[in-house]
């Protein structure tokens, strides 16, 4: 499973503006209120939030993947955002968060396959390349560019 197959333009906030951590999961999971994929929003953001109080999703050097395997969504969900300013979200290396790739799997959905995607977007995150060129990015179309292009 590629990230460039699960992100949508629509799912992508490039001027995320959040305090903390807890608004910066409500508003980077609001663009998926609406989605088809999602069963029951509310429980959706309750399962994100559960799994971010066992261990922090902020993995370090700006980059944080709050996720769930959650009974809440019938189909794997992501939504990217950036918050240029940086957000305190208690990561692991005390920095605050830019990039944020939030995740919802289907508990029906093999294990294996959501820690694919959540290991593939841990190992991309380690290059700096690849961050520098989402936070450079002038627009969605150079996010998915620039994803598109690592993972070719």
């Amino acid at each position: 499973m590629k990230i460039i197959d699960c992100l949508r333009d629509d799912r992508m906030i490039l001027d995320l503006k959040a305090r903390n951590k807890k608004e910066t999961i409500k508003k980077v999971s609001a663009p998926l209120k609406k989605a088809e994929e999602i069963i029951d929003f509310d429980l959706f953001l309750k399962d994100i939030f559960a799994r971010e109080e066992l261990k922090t999703t902020g993995i370090g050097k700006g980059v944080a993947i709050p996720h769930a395997r959650t009974d809440a969504v019938k189909d794997f969900v992501m939504v990217f955002a950036r918050a240029t300013e940086g957000v305190e979200f208690d990561s692991l290396d005390g920095k605050p968060v830019k990039l944020i790739f939030l995740i919802g799997t289907p508990k029906k959905e093999k294990l294996n396959n959501h820690l694919k995607i959540l290991a593939r977007l841990t190992r991309l995150s380690q290059k700096t390349s690849f961050r520098d060129s989402l936070l450079n990015a002038k627009n969605k179309l150079e996010i998915l560019n620039a994803i598109r292009e690592i993972e070719d």
